[in-house]
């Protein structure tokens, strides 16, 4: 029997505490869980690539069976045929989310019909949090401390 293989992305700019739940949840339904941190052209970058992975490793260092995996340029489904991935795992915090998400799952199902999409909703103390938040928090100096975890601190200290 072969093992089961995930792939959960996102651009993780910064990763946040919602992110890190998902992963979590998402790590006991899979004998290995890829994060791919990818580049989203819609999104203006405010973490280097170099940034961005290591606040994700330092977010994610206490799970077993997690690596992370890094692309730009390529599409996921390219990725993820690599891998050996059987699901696309993502999260929905909204209906916006969802509708997002529906394109998206449309597009790889086109592309690779062969990998399913899951979905894992967020838990409420999460619904509202998301990396373009914590970056408009950023660029007004405010506190971000509840709602990422303490490798983007971290991180956000190394930048000063």
């Amino acid at each position: 029997m072969s093992d089961k293989i995930g792939l959960f992305t996102g651009s993780f700019d910064p990763i946040t505490l919602g992110h890190v739940d998902t992963i979590e949840r998402a790590s006991h339904l899979f004998d290995k869980l890829y994060v791919g941190i990818f580049y989203n052209r819609k999104k203006q970058g405010y973490f280097s690539l170099a940034e961005r992975k290591r606040m994700v490793e330092g977010a994610l260092a206490h799970l077993e069976g997690v690596e992370l995996v890094t692309a730009e340029n390529r599409l996921a489904v390219e990725l993820a045929r690599e891998l050996g991935v059987q699901s696309f795992v993502r999260g929905l915090r909204n209906s916006e989310d969802l509708g997002y998400e529906a394109n998206l799952t449309f597009f790889n199902g086109q592309l690779a019909p062969e990998i399913e999409t899951i979905f894992l909703i967020s838990r409420p103390a999460y619904q509202y949090i998301s990396s373009s938040r914590i970056q408009e928090l950023l660029a007004f100096k405010q506190d971000i401390s509840a709602y990422v975890p303490k490798s983007v601190m971290r991180e956000l200290e190394r930048k000063v």
